[in-house]
């Protein structure tokens, strides 16, 4: 499975250590930066993490509300905010979101590897949540 990450320099730091938990765990994984804590505007990296090539997508900034917001914006995209594992489950089983936001100002490192695993070993339940999701397609 192959994973996109995206970041700003809020998230920059949470997203090495998330890359390096998911090259560990024998994920693939597509860095598109940013590279570094220098200061970047977010909304480039939540709109290119959104990539063919890859599963899904992991996006961080300072608080992840912006970037979420950045990446929501391309069409077929489902991110969530999370910021607790219920959070990181319901996600997938309700919504089937397909990219996980979080804020590198916010959520601790042992706690955002955790709602990473979650996410990405959660499968979408269906049933009643389809109907919600072609709704939300349509808009």
């Amino acid at each position: 499975m192959k994973i996109a990450l995206g970041a700003d320099h809020g998230g920059f730091e949470l997203k090495e250590k998330i890359k390096s938990h998911l090259l560990e765990k024998g994920y693939e994984v597509l860095d598109l930066g940013t590279n570094s804590t220098a200061s970047v505007d977010y909304p480039k990296f939540g709109h290119a993490v959104v990539n063919k090539d890859a599963d899904y997508g992991i996006v961080v900034c300072g608080t992840g509300i912006g970037i979420s917001i950045a990446a929501n914006k391309v069409p077929g995209v489902r991110a969530a905010l999370c910021t607790n594992t219920t959070m990181a489950r319901l996600t997938r089983e309700h919504n089937d979101a397909n990219v996980l936001a979080m804020g590198g100002r916010i959520v601790g490192d042992v706690l955002a590897l955790e709602m990473v695993d979650i996410f990405l070993s959660t499968k979408f339940e269906g049933g009643r949540h389809t109907n919600r999701i072609n709704s939300i397609e349509t808009i």
